[in-house]
C-alpha cells in the first residue's frame, strides 16, 4: 500500500505541474524528473494507472480550456490556437473536431452555449428538461479545489488515488462536483469547489478528505449533455428563467454536478452531467 501511495504521489506532482504550465512547452524529460521516475518508463507507468497517456490528458486539457475560451470569451480563434500549444490553424482545428465534433468556429457559433444563451434571451422555460426529485442525504469523501470550476477533474484525480490508497475507492464511483462560489463575482482564481464521491459509513474520513454531507430532500435536475465549458450558460438559464418561473425557492445549499460518463473515455459533445439545484419544500 505504501509503494502504491508513493507512486501516486509522484503522479499527482506531474498533474500539479501539467496545469500549471499547460501554456508552456511541457518537456516529457521535465516531466520524468518531477515524477522521480526514470524516464524510460514513467509514462508507460502513468497510462498503467490513470487510464490515459500522459499526451491525451495534456490534449484533453488544453482542448478543454481552449472551449472556455470559446464559449465564453471573445478571444480571437488564432490567439486561443496559440495558447492551446497548437502551431497551425489545420492541426488546432482537427484535434478541436476530433474532441468536439465541430470546428472551433462552428462552436463557438452554435454550441450548445449558444442554445442556452438564445432561451435565456427569449425566457423559454420549457427549452430544456428539468424534473424535480427528492434524493436522500448522502455521505461524501471530498477534496477542495481552489480556482477555475473548469479544472474540477485535476481534485478529482487526486479523490480517486487517496480513496485507491486506502482500499475504500466503491466499486461504481458517483462523481460529483460541489460549487460553492458564483463564477460571475470575484476572482476565477479563488472560486471554492470540492470534488466528492459517496463512501460508506465504515470509512474514514481524514485530511487530506474533507467530510461533505449533501442534505436530503428536494431539488430541481437539469439533465445537460455537451462539453462542460458551455455549462456556464445552462446554469445561467436554469437560475434566471426556469427558476423565476417554476414556483419553487431555491433551498440554503449549494449546487452540485453528477458526471454520468467519463470525459477519458467519451467525446466532450457526449458528456453527460445531471445540475442539482437545492428547493425548499413545498409546504
Amino acid at each position: 500500500m505504501r509503494n502504491q501511495e508513493s507512486y501516486n504521489k509522484r503522479l499527482n506532482r506531474v498533474v500539479d505541474y501539467v496545469y500549471a504550465h499547460l501554456e508552456d512547452d511541457l518537456s516529457f524529460d521535465r516531466l520524468a524528473e518531477v515524477a522521480c521516475l526514470s524516464p524510460y518508463h514513467w509514462s508507460r507507468i502513468y497510462s498503467a494507472m490513470r487510464g490515459e497517456t500522459i499526451v491525451a490528458t495534456i490534449r484533453r486539457l488544453r482542448l478543454q480550456r481552449a472551449a472556455d475560451r470559446l464559449a465564453n470569451s471573445d478571444l480571437e480563434i488564432e490567439a486561443v490556437r496559440a495558447r492551446a500549444g497548437y502551431s497551425s490553424t489545420d492541426t488546432f482545428g482537427r484535434a478541436f473536431k476530433g474532441a468536439f465534433g465541430v470546428s472551433p468556429a462552428a462552436y463557438r457559433e452554435a454550441g450548445s452555449h449558444a442554445a442556452f444563451r438564445a432561451a435565456h434571451a427569449t425566457s423559454e422555460t420549457d427549452a430544456f428538461p428539468v424534473v424535480i426529485e427528492s434524493l436522500p442525504e448522502r455521505r461524501c469523501a471530498g477534496i477542495d479545489h481552489i480556482g477555475s470550476y473548469m479544472e474540477i477533474d485535476h481534485a478529482m484525480g487526486r479523490l480517486f488515488a487517496e480513496l485507491v490508497d486506502r482500499h475504500s475507492l466503491p466499486a461504481e464511483p458517483a462523481m460529483l462536483g460541489v460549487y460553492f462560489d458564483d463564477p460571475d463575482l470575484g476572482p476565477e482564481a479563488e472560486l471554492h469547489s470540492r470534488a466528492c464521491l459517496p463512501v460508506a459509513t465504515s470509512v474514514t474520513i481524514d485530511a487530506p478528505l474533507v467530510e461533505t454531507v449533501l442534505r436530503g430532500g428536494p431539488y430541481a435536475k437539469l439533465r445537460y449533455k455537451g462539453p462542460y465549458a458551455d455549462m456556464r450558460g445552462a446554469y445561467r438559464w436554469l437560475l434566471g428563467v426556469w427558476l423565476p418561473a417554476s414556483g419553487y425557492e431555491p433551498d440554503d445549499a449549494p449546487i452540485f454536478e453528477s458526471y454520468l460518463n467519463d470525459p477519458r473515455e467519451v467525446p466532450q459533445n457526449e458528456l453527460r452531467t445531471d445540475i442539482y439545484l437545492p428547493l425548499k419544500a413545498v409546504s
